[in-house]
């Protein structure tokens, strides 16, 4: 499943992290998310965590209602561990996407992909009931092509190539095997018909060379690094320098 671009998906959790220092409703996140928007990301995603340090339940609602009323055909993508109160929440929310990842709810982020293979007898359940409800799957996988046969092999859409590696390293010749790895599984997992998304750590700098090696990269999720950027260019301006980055030049409607 090849794509014709790889795309932005901007996510939201850094903002509602900093909003929430303060009893305040600013930053907004719905308002920039839409800001993120106009500028041409396909779609926002949320990762909220039980103890709600930043995206809150009603931030998902919120975000979920702004996209169905003011941008048809952009996609909401929610990120989380796959417990009870989790799941009631995206078959509430009924995102396009939602992403699986093996986070202990006290992580401050993910650090790891699923073990497709020894912890198939709870995921394969939990793909097949959001399946059943129209949201495509995706698991968060380390960067080994047996992680996304295990992922075909549950039912899963598509796998997210955990990418933290890949962007905490910064010595050429120690990033090349990195790549050769992210290559080598976006292949595997595009030959089993999955669609392969990428996320953790990207920035300007290093997505380029990503997305060159590894073009069918259907979607691409930036928080950390989109934010920081927004405190110098801008949130319009920051989303518009990562979409050149990776080579989407697609015109959305607005």
């Amino acid at each position: 499943m090849s794509a014709s671009h790889t795309r932005l998906s901007v996510n939201l959790n850094a903002i509602a992290q900093l909003r929430n220092r303060r009893d305040l409703p600013w930053p907004s996140v719905t308002g920039l998310g839409a800001v993120a928007l106009q500028a041409g990301a396909h779609g926002l995603t949320v990762h909220p965590r039980p103890d709600e340090r930043h995206i809150r339940r009603t931030d998902v609602f919120e975000l979920e209602a702004m996209l169905r009323r003011d941008w048809a055909g952009r996609e909401f993508n929610i990120e989380g561990y796959p417990t009870e109160d989790f799941l009631a929440l995206c078959e509430k929310a009924k995102p396009e996407q939602v992403t699986l990842v093996p986070d202990d709810p006290a992580q401050s982020t993910s650090d790891h992909g699923w073990d497709t293979i020894g912890q198939a007898a709870l995921l394969r359940p939990v793909i097949e009931r959001l399946k059943r409800q129209g949201m495509r799957v995706s698991l968060f996988v380390d960067a080994e092509p047996r992680f996304a046969e295990g992922a075909a092999a549950l039912g899963a859409d598509r796998i997210e190539l955990y990418t933290g590696p890949y962007g905490h390293t910064f010595d050429p010749a120690k990033r090349a095997p990195l790549l050769d790895a992210l290559d080598v599984t976006a292949k595997t997992a595009e030959g089993l018909g999955l669609g392969v998304n990428a996320g953790h750590d990207l920035t300007l700098d290093n997505l380029p060379a990503l997305i060159a090696r590894a073009p069918s990269i259907a979607e691409v999720s930036i928080g950390h690094a989109i934010t920081a950027d927004a405190l110098l260019y801008g949130m319009a301006e920051t989303v518009r320098r990562y979409r050149a980055a990776i080579g989407d030049t697609e015109v959305l409607a607005v």
